[in-house]
Parts: structure tokens; sequence; C-alpha cells
């Protein structure tokens, strides 16, 4: 086994939808890549989490993030301003993993400095191909940044 037995990319799923959610860990889970998933279901609480706040004192640093945008109580165009204002956490890279594809969600996202922007497809194949190739690219292409 080598080094990436022992540094998992860590991803940060935040997703209010728990058919999406599970596909995208089906989808995570297909790769060799090794990988520690953790799961939030609005942005709320996905703040929480990367402050380690409330009961998210445990959490660690995620290598990535996959978040969705139309949630309730905070959703992910709030949670990508925030995040991206924040000295501590906004070299964490954010890949927008949505239904929609207005061109105003789309040049939003990257406005607030969104690393990417996927639309989800319909079909689950192709779900399963777009998250696939999210995690191929994350775990194995780019460089991330090293965790403090």
């Amino acid at each position: 086994m080598g080094p990436a037995a022992v540094n998992p990319v860590r991803i940060l799923v935040v997703d209010d939808d728990p058919g999406d959610v599970l596909m995208i860990e089906e989808a995570l889970a297909d790769s060799e890549i090794e990988k520690v998933i953790d799961v939030v279901n609005d942005g709320q609480e996905a703040m929480e989490f990367l402050r380690q706040e409330g009961r998210h004192t445990e959490a660690r640093r995620p290598d990535v993030i996959l978040l969705d945008l139309n949630m309730p109580r905070m959703d992910g165009r709030q949670v990508l301003g925030e995040v991206k204002r924040d000295e501590d956490l906004r070299t964490i890279p954010i890949v927008v993993l949505t239904t929609s594809n207005a061109d105003n969600d789309i040049v939003g996202s990257y406005t607030l400095q969104a690393n990417a922007y996927v639309t989800k497809p319909i079909d689950l194949d192709d779900f399963n191909d777009v998250v696939r190739r999210i995690d191929e690219f994350f775990g194995r292409v780019v460089v991330l940044p090293k965790r403090s």
C-alpha cells in the first residue's frame, strides 16, 4: 500500500437529498482511491462541521467539499460565500454539485470562488460517472493543500 493508504482523501458531502447522497456515496465507494466521506444535510450544519462546533467538535477538515446549492436553513451559495471569506477554510476546494444549470447559479458560484461547477445528471450511470470523475480528479490528479 502506498502513501494513499496513510492519507485518505477526506470528502465532505453537503446535500439535503438522501437519494443523491446515497448515489454520491456509492459512486465514491466504487473507486480505488482511499477516502473518508462525511455527510451533512444543510449549510448550517456544514459550517458547524467546518468550524468544529455543536455536535461536530471532533470533525476533521475535509480535503474537498461537494456542495449542493438548494438546501434548507442555509443554502449552498451562503456556504460558499462564508467558506471563501474565512481565512482558515478558504483553501478547501469546493465543487458545486447541483441539479441547477441556470446561468445565474453558475456565474454566481464562480463569482463566490467555487473551484468547479458540475450539474447532477438525471441518468444514474451518468451520475456515477460524473462523481467518479470528480473523485479521480481530486483524489489523483490535483495536488490538494496540506491539512494543518
